[in-house]
């Protein structure tokens, strides 16, 4: 008598490496994007960088998407769909808002307590129960942001912003949540990036009637043109390799390699901006990665198996 497995256990370690070099890829290319949206900020708004950037990126997006439309799955227009944009956009400019005025290194550091909001925020808004293991590991990392923030230090006010970035993302991911039972990734990081990009060309218009903001594009040198556009490919590159990761391997595996995100952020401001964090620094974000890991892994291994893999930025499917 012969036993056949119903797999192939190669087959199925190709797919999860494939899938984990993907999310790799993807947390080496955002951070790229991020440097070139601080070196942007130098000059403009970090409004005008924000429609910038997400105008670039839903014009590499939507072609990368029409080329993978067999992965298009769901409506991609719907109030949930316009409500992850909107949150989006909220999430977008505070990150960016934090790199004009930051390291960008410290700046994701603070984003990072994102799982941790989430964890809080999953009660109340999915139903979900929260041990008290997960709720002592968000004491934990909301000690290390202190860390990191350091109360009366320099960038005291402005860490508001990266935790701000944090608190849209989380009720995001849950949005995400909500809206993966019927889309596809692909779909809703699509969805998502249109609306946004609508967002964007409103609130900047509408600002501009107030002077806050006063974007000329004809003033713009083609160094600034040249910096949006590469912000918006790596972004848009990196959405498509996430959705493909997610796609591939469980997120289990990938969550891990999230956090690769934070290395890549510390390289590019040294070998650009010549910022390197401190030991404190570094002491804060050790634990913000700890604990936020924590709860990540903790979550997935309580997640029902039927459930389609989503994350936090997909990181999760990270439209940011």
């Amino acid at each position: 008598m012969t036993f056949t497995l119903p797999y192939k256990p190669r087959a199925i370690w190709t797919g999860s490496l494939a899938g984990m070099s993907a999310m790799a890829a993807a947390m080496v290319l955002l951070p790229l994007g991020d440097t070139l949206s601080k070196l942007l900020t130098e000059n403009l708004n970090p409004i005008e960088v924000t429609t910038g950037r997400v105008l670039a990126q839903a014009a590499f997006l939507l072609p990368a998407a029409a080329l993978l439309r067999k992965r298009l799955r769901g409506a991609m227009f719907s109030p949930v769909v316009a409500l992850s944009g909107l949150l989006v956009v909220i999430t977008l400019i505070c990150l960016i808002g934090a790199f004009a005025v930051m390291p960008i290194a410290t700046a994701i550091a603070i984003f990072f307590v994102e799982p941790l909001f989430l964890t809080v925020l999953a009660g109340p808004l999915l139903g979900e129960t929260v041990g008290p293991r997960r709720l002592a590991a968000v004491g934990v990392g909301l000690v290390g942001a202190l860390i990191v923030i350091r109360p009366g230090a320099e960038f005291e006010i402005a860490a508001l912003l990266p935790l701000l970035a944090a608190a849209s993302y989380a009720l995001n991911m849950i949005v995400l949540r909500r809206a993966s039972r019927t889309r596809s990734g692909l779909t809703i990081q699509c969805g998502a990036t249109i609306y946004a990009s609508i967002g964007m060309i409103v609130l900047s218009f509408g600002l501009r009637e107030t002077g806050v903001v006063t974007p000329d594009p004809d003033t713009l040198p083609a160094s600034a043109w040249a910096l949006m556009l590469g912000s918006g490919a790596f972004a848009a590159a990196s959405y498509v390799l996430i959705a493909e990761a997610f796609r591939r391997a469980e997120a289990s595996l990938l969550a891990p390699f999230q956090y690769l995100e934070i290395i890549g952020a510390t390289a590019a401001g040294f070998l650009v901006f010549g910022d390197f964090p401190d030991a404190m620094t570094w002491t804060g974000i050790a634990i913000i990665l700890t604990s936020g890991l924590y709860v990540v892994l903790r979550e997935r291994s309580r997640a029902p198996a039927s459930l389609e893999p989503m994350g936090h930025r997909s990181r999760r499917i990270r439209p940011r």
